[in-house]
């Protein structure tokens, strides 16, 4: 069976500094582009991360700070890669939960435009992981027949994961799969919008899974106290939610697509009142105050202290003098 593609497919790996898609960097991405005609397009990219690479992760990847203390920062490459994959649908060995949500943070963080709505993504790890259960060392064994020359470098990986998801088309052409709820398909087929479906079971909001559409498209929390919840209901119930996720230490892209939630909310809401609150006629007299003050002239305003009227006064005389020396006198 061979892989049927209406446009290119970009398998692509990356290595990076570390696990925390919010907090790490990449120090290297390699890109085989695959294209509908069959032939390819390969990059390689070494990355300044911008900050040190943590030795257990150097021992994986066999890059060092002094690899890359000469190559350039993603805000500097960002453009030129998205350039590269930017007409593709995107593969990968557990990218859908790492690489794609990496990869955009990087995007994000350095300014550059990639929009991944309309794109198709093809984890090839979990066509593997549904199917059979292993590692990409031993997918490349198992379907392949092969070892990985050359393990964890971004090119060797990435042709790997490229090979192993050929050689699956080929073994689990016509093989059914039942799912949890007994449905019986044939899922692995040389289609990339039907490999979409395949390798995004869960279907992730924001790739970093935080938050996952339910069978009705709706978006739900899939992470703590609100799991299971959906995400309007949690901002109508607790708003102050909103805060703490975008101000917390969540990934950028998990916090751009609960912003797009937000403000879909916000303008259902603000409907919402403006349909509760009733329409005054055109024609309508304008309503009476609450109090008029119908008093006399004289009567001083409202909320006014009231003031004594003022008297001239009399002139001092002999009966006054004598009651205050009477009033002063000491006994």
């Amino acid at each position: 069976m061979k892989l049927q593609l209406k446009r290119p497919l970009a398998f692509f790996d990356l290595e990076t500094t570390g696990t925390n898609i919010g907090a790490d960097r990449i120090v290297e991405i390699s890109v085989i582009k695959l294209n509908p005609d069959g032939s390819e397009d390969v990059k390689t990219w070494r990355v300044h991360p911008g900050i040190p690479i943590p030795l257990e992760s150097s021992l994986v990847h066999g890059i060092y700070d002094e690899h890359i203390q000469d190559e350039k920062r993603f805000h500097e490459l960002g453009q030129d890669i998205a350039d590269f994959i930017l007409d593709s649908d995107l593969a990968g060995y557990n990218s859908n939960k790492f690489d794609i949500p990496m990869l955009m943070e990087e995007f994000l963080r350095a300014g550059v435009q990639f929009d991944l709505d309309n794109r198709h993504f093809v984890d090839v790890q979990n066509i593997f992981h549904q199917m059979e259960q292993r590692t990409l060392r031993a997918a490349y064994q198992f379907y392949c027949d092969k070892q990985i020359i050359n393990a964890h470098s971004a090119e060797a990986d990435t042709r790997a994961t490229m090979e192993v998801l050929l050689a699956q088309l080929e073994r689990y052409e016509n093989q059914e799969w039942e799912d949890k709820k007994g449905n019986k398909s044939i899922p692995v087929v040389g289609d990339v919008e039907a490999l979409h479906k395949f390798t995004n079971l869960t279907r992730p909001v924001d790739f970093a899974g935080r938050m996952v559409y339910n069978e009705q498209g709706e978006e739900l929390i899939n992470f703590g106290k609100h799991k299971g919840k959906r995400v309007e209901d949690v901002l109508n119930a607790e708003p102050s939610y909103y805060s703490w996720m975008m101000q917390g230490d969540f990934p950028l892209y998990t916090k751009r697509k609960l912003e797009e939630i937000y403000k879909r909310w916000n303008a259902k809401k603000a409907a919402e009142r403006q349909q509760a609150k009733p329409a005054q006629p055109a024609n309508a007299p304008a309503p009476k105050p609450a109090f008029q003050n119908n008093g006399p002239k004289s009567s001083p305003p409202l909320n006014q202290p009231y003031k004594k009227k003022e008297e001239p006064a009399k002139p001092v005389n002999e009966d006054m003098l004598a009651q205050l020396a009477m009033k002063f006198k000491k006994g």
